[in-house]
């Protein structure tokens, strides 16, 4: 479909070559008294531009949205997409947020067991019985054998169960350097057993 804005300039385009007003403006179906029509678009837009330049240059962190709306407040009925192409069109997009410099720290988690005891890694797997009854299940492994040293069922466990399955594992194979839970977090056991822990069973 052609734009009126088109169909004119082809009405005037016929006209120079002869051909009279009437029968130009019957030819591309425009109106004769559309043929200088003149849009005040452009300068109304100009208007607009300036407002928005003088917006992003106070609010620097504002977008077209927040402008809009301060427009909207001086009583002006103006349309958002309009507000969006002319932001667009003048390049006053947001300027783009550096990255927050994140400060490196040093953790505890070897990349690798180098030996047997070395690491540890204990996590929980759920499942149900055929009555609908929840299992909760604590494993732990032995990370440079894959041995599984336990694996403890119960409808709950909680932090003290962990403890003292880590205890009892503990006393029977000794204390690993380092402790890895959910292949994330990893800490040297002995922050939370002591370097020479001591244990009673009931």
């Amino acid at each position: 479909m052609v734009s009126a804005h088109a169909r004119r300039g082809q009405a005037r385009l016929a006209v120079g070559k002869g051909l009279s007003i009437r029968r130009a403006c019957a030819l591309v179906e425009v109106a004769r008294s559309a043929l200088n029509y003149t849009s005040r678009m452009k300068k109304k837009d100009a208007e607009l531009s300036d407002k928005l330049r003088q917006i992003a240059r106070t609010h620097t962190r504002y977008g077209y949205r927040r402008a809009t709306a301060l427009i909207k407040q001086d009583g002006e009925a103006i349309n958002s997409k309009r507000v969006y192409r002319l932001w667009r069109k003048e390049g006053l997009s947001l300027p783009r947020r550096r990255p927050r410099k994140r400060v490196r720290t040093l953790g505890l988690r070897p990349l690798a067991p180098k030996q047997v005891g070395e690491v540890w890694a204990y996590d929980f797997v759920f499942d149900s019985c055929a009555n609908g009854q929840k299992l909760k299940m604590l494993t732990v492994v032995d990370e440079w054998t894959r041995e599984s040293l336990a694996v403890e069922v119960e409808a709950r466990i909680n932090s003290r169960a962990v403890i003292d399955v880590l205890a009892k594992l503990m006393s029977l194979h000794g204390q690993p350097q380092y402790l890895r839970s959910d292949n994330v977090l990893t800490q040297k056991s002995s922050t939370l057993f002591g370097n020479t822990p001591s244990f009673s069973f009931t």
